[in-house]
């Protein structure tokens, strides 16, 4: 039993590392039907906005959006917006979490009948939150991890690192 644990411990120690070392860059020079920001890191909306402005992809979708903010509200946050918000940004409102959002980016992804996605988020996020959007759009589209580069603590990477391998745990046993 002990070596098991020992041999469990290393195992994780392992895909830990790996997990730090390979996590997501920007992605550049990539054209998509469509972008998914989740909320709740810096820099992520800043980027999507970006990529807008540079014709990378024709909408947006900012997932997890308190109920009541409206697109004009946020352009005022992010000044020289405005028409990309009025054109070219949807807000969704009803996801609380990553499982949600990525529930809350497949109804939007169908609804547009987009192929290919985006999925711009803190680096340290992108493995699960693409992940979780995968298992909800199927093997029709295709995401794209574009990682905003953030400086997360280390229990911030533990714990989501853990998430992560308990998510796909669930997904495989069909449990998502």
């Amino acid at each position: 039993m002990i070596r098991l644990l020992g041999f469990l411990g290393v195992v994780w120690a392992l895909g830990f590392a790996v997990f730090m070392i390979a996590l997501p860059q920007p992605l550049e020079g990539t054209t998509t039907d469509g972008i998914v920001v989740p909320t709740g890191g810096a820099g992520r909306i800043d980027r999507g906005l970006e990529l807008l402005r540079s014709k990378q992809a024709k909408r947006m979708l900012v997932t997890g959006v308190g109920s009541g903010v409206r697109p004009a509200d946020l352009a005022r946050t992010y000044p020289g917006s405005a028409r990309l918000f009025a054109c070219c940004v949807d807000l969704g409102t009803d996801a609380v979490d990553t499982r949600s959002n990525a529930e809350e980016t497949a109804q939007w992804v169908r609804a547009h009948g987009y192929r290919v996605v985006r999925l711009v988020t803190s680096d340290w996020h992108v493995p699960r939150a693409g992940m979780e959007l995968r298992a909800s759009l199927g093997p029709r589209v295709t995401v794209l991890g574009d990682g905003v580069p953030s400086t997360p603590r280390l229990r911030t990477l533990v714990n989501e690192y853990n998430k992560l391998i308990l998510r796909r745990i669930a997904i495989w046993l069909g449990r998502a």
